[in-house]
């Protein structure tokens, strides 16, 4: 393996885009939130620090704030960090030092297979949950919790019906909604997401599910975006109305039956809040942790405003 000494810093419009999308295609811990055009859009800006050829890469997805650059986690990129084949500790370590000496203040999350003990800064470990698709359907309902498929079966004692494919324009109004009503004001942010959507549906890469009752109003739905054999769950969005009827859980049963059986992990992208984790893990999904990181070195007099 090169030595750590031969990273560079890259910044944007020097960046080689096919170099850089080759590496994620090929590389062991690959996700589709580092691919160059999920970075384009849905970052604020984002340079790179590369090892050598683009053996080894880590975006820098950053901004501005009072004249100070800082590294941030992007909207709906729920893992970044270093990418590529034989990252050791060292070398995690290496590129972490080299990405928080050029910003004053770092808060992102690193991917699953960065976790290593010894990391610099202060390491907070998160949660998600994956389901190997990768078994019969039968096989697979048998492992949901008993809760799970008692909802399920409710969903179809009310005679609510599978959509697919259907306008994402949908799922973003109900996620929308849902935002406004926990005080978040999504803005800028689904105007990215939403021309995200546009570029993989046409490369056959998203792709929406949603329950629906008689009068064909939406209770249930979600974007799935896919890549490196990985179906993510990434936007949700649910009507009030399909909270107590089991249509979440419908929803999330109809994708595994239509895709079981095929070598693809399902990612539900979370999470650290306990409710959430439960209704992921009922579903037979196993705990996989990832390490989130921050570094302050904001000058004292501003440092409280990012602790």
């Amino acid at each position: 393996m090169p030595a750590e000494s031969n990273i560079q810093f890259i910044p944007h419009r020097l960046i080689d885009k096919s170099k850089w999308d080759r590496c994620i295609d090929n590389a062991g811990n690959g996700l589709i939130y580092a691919y160059s055009f999920y970075l384009d859009i849905m970052a604020q800006k984002w340079d790179a620090l590369v090892l050598n050829d683009y053996e080894i890469v880590m975006p820098l997805t950053c901004n501005k704030k009072y004249g100070i650059a800082y590294l941030y986690q992007p909207f709906l990129t729920a893992q970044l960090g270093i990418f590529g084949n034989g990252i050791t500790e060292k070398m995690a370590s290496t590129f972490i030092q080299t990405a928080a000496s050029r910003f004053r203040f770092t808060d992102i999350s690193l991917n699953a297979k960065n976790s290593f003990p010894s990391l610099p800064g202060d390491i907070t470990m998160r949660q998600n949950y994956i389901l190997s698709l990768n078994k019969p359907y039968g096989q697979l309902f048998q492992e949901y919790k008993e809760n799970i498929q008692r909802n399920i079966k409710k969903s179809a004692e009310q005679g609510y019906s599978v959509i697919k494919d259907f306008d994402a324009e949908k799922v973003i109004e109900l996620a929308v909604m849902q935002m406004k009503m926990q005080g978040n004001e999504p803005g800028e942010n689904i105007t990215r997401f939403r021309k995200l959507y546009q570029l993989l549906h046409k490369q056959q890469m998203a792709t929406t599910y949603g329950i629906i009752n008689s009068a064909q109003v939406l209770l249930a739905s979600c974007v799935f975006f896919f890549s490196h054999n990985r179906a993510y769950y990434i936007l949700v969005g649910n009507h009030p109305e399909g909270k107590k009827t089991g249509t979440s859980h419908a929803l999330i049963d109809a994708f595994i039956k239509d895709n079981a059986g095929k070598n693809m992990l399902l990612d539900f992208e979370g999470s650290d809040i306990p409710g959430l984790a439960l209704f992921y893990s009922g579903f037979g999904a196993t705990l996989e942790k990832y390490p989130a990181l921050k570094i302050n070195r904001l000058p004292f007099f501003l440092r409280w405003l990012k602790n």
